[in-house]
């Protein structure tokens, strides 16, 4: 049997240090899936099939990550739908861990699947895709922080 292990996020959009967990995920498990889950009453800056793309064209030298997209749906029903035996989550700080204990905690309740929090990789400690929103939104370069992709589609959506 395989180890599935579970990445999820919304990813609007996805961040080199989103890509940093699901890389040093996809050496711990037999296979990742970088679950896009998104809320359908919410609009996104992205659409979900733009999410996708930018994690599987950002991911495809592994070999073992998949991308699939999940709407309003409980983590813990999504990583029952795909088997996953542990799910995955990257910290920058120690807000992230007192906002995801609780979730991690409730989802061990409810299931009893596991959750691994594995630290971020210091270059990317103050990256989160509501800030480079932010800053690509008034000019600012972001480049180095983000796939060149999603840089290239945040200067495009500037321009509009």
């Amino acid at each position: 049997m395989s180890r599935i292990a579970l990445c999820p996020g919304s990813y609007d959009p996805v961040t080199l240090g989103h890509l940093d967990v699901i890389e040093r995920s996809a050496a711990l498990a037999d296979e990742v899936v970088a679950a896009v889950l998104w809320n359908p009453d919410k609009a996104g800056t992205f659409a979900i099939e733009d999410r996708v793309r930018f994690i599987e064209n950002a991911t495809a030298h592994l070999r073992n990550v998949r991308v699939a997209a999940f709407a309003g749906q409980l983590l813990v029903d999504v990583a029952r739908e795909l088997g996953a035996s542990v799910i995955v989550k990257g910290l920058r700080a120690e807000t992230d861990y007192a906002y995801e204990q609780p979730m991690a905690l409730m989802n061990r309740h409810l299931t009893g699947i596991e959750t691994v929090f594995l630290p971020g990789a210091p270059n990317f400690v103050q990256v989160s895709s509501s800030l480079i929103k932010q800053v690509a939104s008034m000019g600012g370069d972001v480049t180095g922080l983000v796939p060149d992709e999603v840089r290239d589609a945040l200067v495009a959506l500037r321009s509009r």
